[in-house]
């Protein structure tokens, strides 16, 4: 590591601000890693429920809808209300959610009711996330965005990673039925109140907006925040290219993510230190988190060293011959190796395009961008996911989509080149934007 970017780690860890922004997003981010590995042991390896994959597809729109329900709303309202009492305000209202999905599982409410109270508990996390990363430029200088960002948000989802561990070990611990994931469930809410606890500690004002442009009427915020998030990312090409390509990458991802859960639970047995079931499942995640705490430490040099084209269409690339090699052959301990690859290089690709929204958006419309980014992201993953729940077997074993899955990553490279030559509106651009 060059002595510039040690200089500037080691200022954005000691600026006490940052470090509080930093253990904001963990507290929050450990929670929902405890809720959502809570939820998938309720749902999808609970002796007492029988699961089939579109149930599994239902369970997973249940999870990620929500940012593609709630997000313009998001948007418009981070951008309009201070972003400090939104986080300590979502975070208290996301710990009563999971309280109330905590006494449906105990309860054996399944369907439809637990899944309304799943969309509550994620819908309002939204407005945690995507006020998380629109506050961050406000902490650290413009120079420091690329590397604040790739630690916050990587770290962030490692330590997502090991809410979900915790919820595994919990489990062991409680039991594998109804009672037990409750029980398990229910550390989730712990994560949010942390979490609302220290947003609580920021000044008024610091998190911004610094600038409201919305209209006098909320409601006509609101119906507008999609819509302007639209208009301001199409403004900048790097932004549009880089949604291509990040939800090509996520329908994929989205595809591989089912055929892996079912081959856990029906298809692989144990191979040795491999596991098959719910701890083989805790095993994928595992290697997940390593390969995104991988891409965290080396996405900001590679885009200082070779822009983000480079290191947009090398993620993609990877992605797809990982996915052929490692994927396509539906062993075990390939799919471990394959699941920290894809991740890795799919974290990369996440905080390229993170940084251009950051970097090429003007700050009073930063969390709308935001907002339809995950409105976007995850529609792509549910779609995908319940289209390849009418073709895949119950088993898992399903070579045809891990196929459709590779070429999904070879389009999303094509489609970024194409976006990228778009001629966008003459708008400033950053140091960081033109190199990119």
């Amino acid at each position: 590591m060059k002595v510039g970017e040690r200089r500037l780690g080691w200022q954005l860890v000691r600026d006490p601000l940052f470090r509080r922004l930093l253990c904001t997003r963990f507290a929050a981010q450990w929670g929902d890693g405890v809720f959502r590995a809570g939820l998938a042991g309720a749902v999808l390896f609970n002796p007492e429920r029988a699961t089939d994959p579109l149930a599994i597809a239902e369970g997973f729109a249940a999870l990620l809808l929500p940012y593609s329900l709630v997000g313009p709303f998001a948007g418009a309202l981070l951008d309009r209300w201070d972003r400090r009492r939104v986080l300590v305000f979502a975070n208290l209202v996301r710990a009563l959610a999971i309280v109330a999905s905590v006494f449906a599982v105990g309860a054996g409410v399944g369907g439809i009711g637990l899944f309304s109270l799943a969309l509550l508990a994620e819908g309002v996390s939204r407005f945690i996330g995507s006020g998380l990363s629109a506050a961050l430029p406000h902490i650290v200088e413009p120079k420091a965005v690329v590397s604040a960002n790739a630690v916050a948000a990587t770290l962030g989802s490692a330590i997502a990673v090991v809410g979900g561990g915790c919820a595994i070990g919990l489990r062991a611990v409680f039991g594998s039925g109804d009672v037990g994931s409750a029980e398990t469930t229910a550390f989730a809410a712990v994560g949010a109140l942390l979490s609302a606890f220290l947003a609580r500690r920021f000044a008024k004002g610091v998190l911004g907006p610094t600038v409201v442009d919305e209209p006098p009427n909320p409601v006509v915020a609101v119906a507008r925040g999609l819509a302007d998030g639209a208009r301001h990312a199409w403004r900048a090409p790097s932004v549009t290219a880089g949604f291509v390509a990040l939800f090509a990458h996520r329908a994929a991802y989205g595809i591989s993510l089912l055929v892996s859960v079912l081959l856990m639970r029906n298809y692989f047995t144990d191979d040795g230190v491999f596991r098959a079931g719910l701890p083989g499942l805790g095993q994928l995640v595992a290697c997940a988190g390593a390969g995104i705490l991988v891409a965290g430490l080396v996405t900001a040099r590679l885009i200082r060293s070779v822009g983000r084209l480079r290191t947009v269409l090398g993620s993609l690339l990877i992605s797809a011959v990982t996915q052929a090699a490692l994927g396509l052959p539906m062993l075990l301990p390939l799919a471990v190796v394959a699941s920290f690859l894809i991740m890795g290089t799919g974290q990369v690709l996440k905080l390229s395009v993170d940084s251009s929204v950051q970097l090429d958006v003007a700050d009073e419309a930063r969390g709308r961008v935001f907002a339809l980014y995950d409105t976007l992201f995850n529609i792509t993953q549910v779609v995908a996911v319940s289209i390849a729940a009418a073709f895949v077997k119950d088993n898992g074993y399903s070579p045809e989509l891990m196929v459709v899955a590779t070429v999904l990553y070879l389009l999303g490279g094509a489609g970024y080149l194409l976006a990228r030559r778009r001629r966008g509106d003459s708008l400033p651009q950053t140091v960081e934007a033109k190199r990119g």
